[in-house]
């Protein structure tokens, strides 16, 4: 009575044949990356302040922000490049400068601070960020050198731990999911700065983990069922893990959803990104991930 789970997805009994669908989930993700490295071309990712550099001036006026008088205000002090930005409640309002003014940053705040204060007076500044060009270069530069030895040290792990087929069957898949987190940030116009590849590199190893849990169950059934169709085992194990795959993704999706609707400009970014990953991640390990190593495992087979 008490070892029994409180809840279940699915029933233990459950056998849904999900290599049947396995060239249609593998011909969606492909579209789907292919559409995303071509929104990464166009229109492109919206850099954050880390990548891009520039000073970031967040503001709360008195009564609902009128950006054409801030705008005409920030013009009449020779700031003529600011890019308004309307966020959180009506009041809300984030002024971004690019980098390379000859003023200096603290000048530069107090010129914003005293025209926002003129164009809507009661009006007060509530941080203000900058990043000059050679540090948000270094930082692009870091975060991208981060994403690439994160992945290798994954195929590293997974080589170690099981074949080679599975690591890069798992690899594969994971650049997958990459490519298809770049095209949702692309299309919702979230920044990408050192938030998003720390949410990037989040999804990243919780998609492994969910890999990992597929792939142990598929080697310990290779050995317990030697004479087994590798198609019906790659089934077996999937629905055999199925409860906790999806247990393990509900919880983490209903931790980051409050911070995707109630967190406010900083968090819900990051927590959008992250709820879009678990379910990208979650999916892949079943549609993407288990074809690859099917295809894969055949091909080693049939060389032997």
């Amino acid at each position: 009575m008490f070892g029994r789970p409180l809840l279940r997805f699915v029933r233990k009994d459950t056998h849904i044949n999900f290599m049947r669908g396995r060239f249609v989930g593998l011909m969606t993700s492909a579209v789907l990356s292919l559409a995303s490295i071509g929104l990464f071309f166009y229109p492109g990712l919206t850099l954050g302040l880390d990548f891009r550099g520039g000073i970031v001036v967040e503001a709360k006026t008195s009564g609902p922000a009128d950006f054409a008088k801030i705008r005409s205000t920030l013009a009449a002090h020779h700031i003529d490049h600011a890019s308004l930005q309307a966020f959180g409640a009506p009041d809300d309002v984030l002024i971004r400068l690019e980098a390379g003014d000859k003023q200096a940053t603290n000048d530069v705040v107090d010129t914003v601070r005293h025209a926002v204060a003129e164009a809507q007076p009661g009006s007060t500044v509530l941080r203000a960020d900058a990043v000059g060009a050679s540090v948000s270069s270094e930082l692009f530069r870091n975060g991208m050198l981060a994403l690439g030895l994160s992945l290798a040290m994954i195929l590293a792990y997974i080589w170690f731990r099981f074949e080679k087929e599975f690591a890069i069957s798992a690899v594969i898949t994971l650049i997958l999911d990459l490519t298809k987190t770049v095209g949702f940030l692309v299309i919702t116009g979230f920044e990408f700065d050192l938030v998003m590849v720390a949410a990037i590199l989040t999804i990243l190893g919780y998609s492994t983990n969910d890999k990992v849990v597929v792939y142990d169950r598929v080697r310990e059934n290779l050995r317990k069922y030697r004479t087994m169709p590798l198609r019906e085992l790659i089934d077996l194990s999937i629905n055999e893990t199925l409860n906790r795959t999806l247990g393990t993704s509900s919880t983490v999706f209903l931790a980051a959803l409050p911070l995707a609707l109630f967190g406010g400009s900083t968090l819900s970014g990051f927590a959008w990104t992250m709820l879009f990953g678990i379910v990208v991640g979650t999916s892949s390990s079943i549609f993407i991930a288990a074809p690859l190593l099917l295809f894969m495992k055949k091909e080693t087979s049939n060389k032997h």
